[in-house]
């Protein structure tokens, strides 16, 4: 396997807990669906006149907006995030290759990247038969539970892996997911020789996918091009073989692009 650069984040050697206790109240209100105070308090095991300083701040600087005794996660985040992925020169040199797999498949197509050490959607792209699935661009997941996460690992060597099984474990999302570390190795394998990778249920009972790693020079590993849609449409000849064909001939126009730009 070759080479891939993995953005590992490293435990700072002085963390600010003022900081961390800002994130941890920001993290709690997306996962609370908004909240208030003495629930965000009990939440993360804080004073309630803590927790109200820090979102009253929050909501200063327009980062949470407060709705009666509701506060939620402010819009100022879509504009810091729409800035990332606009830094990212694979979401603008992929975004047209995306929308017409979309068009010619009718299926939900994503793009993938990885840091740290789990994959980020960074574009998503449906067709006239997608179905809705329950992830969203700029969500979180683990790696090993996705067809374009197991393309994105299977050309990282094998210490970057080891890694990113170390740190988030191999956590079972269904039945399917692979969970032993000899078996990923082994699915990683065999994903490096045939140039893409299956999801056979792994992420969400009842939907399967195909996906192909997009690559720098061949080598350095950039993110990964997936279609996904329900078992009864993507199987025998049109999974393994139609829709594979489909990505990486999207892939190869990214992959010049990337390397002429």
């Amino acid at each position: 396997m070759v080479e891939h650069a993995m953005s590992q984040a490293k435990e700072a050697k002085h963390p600010i807990k003022s900081s961390r206790t800002t994130f941890r109240i920001v993290e709690a209100l997306k996962e609370l669906d908004g909240a208030g105070i003495t629930e965000v308090a009990n939440h993360l095991n804080l004073s309630k006149s803590s927790v109200h300083n820090y979102l009253d701040t929050l909501r200063h600087e327009g980062y949470v907006m407060k709705h009666g005794q509701q506060y939620h996660v402010g819009l100022k985040f879509l504009e810091l995030g729409a800035y990332a992925r606009r830094r990212r020169k694979l979401f603008e040199i992929s975004k047209p290759e995306v929308e017409r797999l979309a068009d010619e498949t009718g299926e939900v197509v994503n793009l993938l990247v990885e840091e740290q050490g789990k994959g980020i959607y960074l574009c998503r792209e449906k067709g006239t038969k997608a179905v809705k699935l329950d992830t969203s661009t700029g969500m979180f997941v683990h790696l090993h539970q996705t067809a374009f996460g197991k393309a994105i690992m299977a050309y990282m060597d094998r210490e970057q892996v080891e890694s990113i099984i170390d740190r988030h474990g191999l956590p079972a999302r269904t039945d399917n997911t692979i969970t032993d570390r000899k078996e990923l190795f082994e699915e990683l394998n065999r994903i490096h020789e045939q140039g893409y990778a299956l999801d056979m249920e792994e992420y969400l009972d009842g939907l399967q996918g195909v996906a192909v790693p997009i690559l720098n020079n061949g080598t350095t590993v950039e993110g990964a091009i997936s279609i996904a849609g329900p078992s009864c449409r993507m199987r025998g000849e049109r999974l393994e073989e139609t829709l594979p064909r489909k990505i990486q001939n999207a892939v190869n126009v990214i992959e010049l692009n990337i390397t002429h730009s």
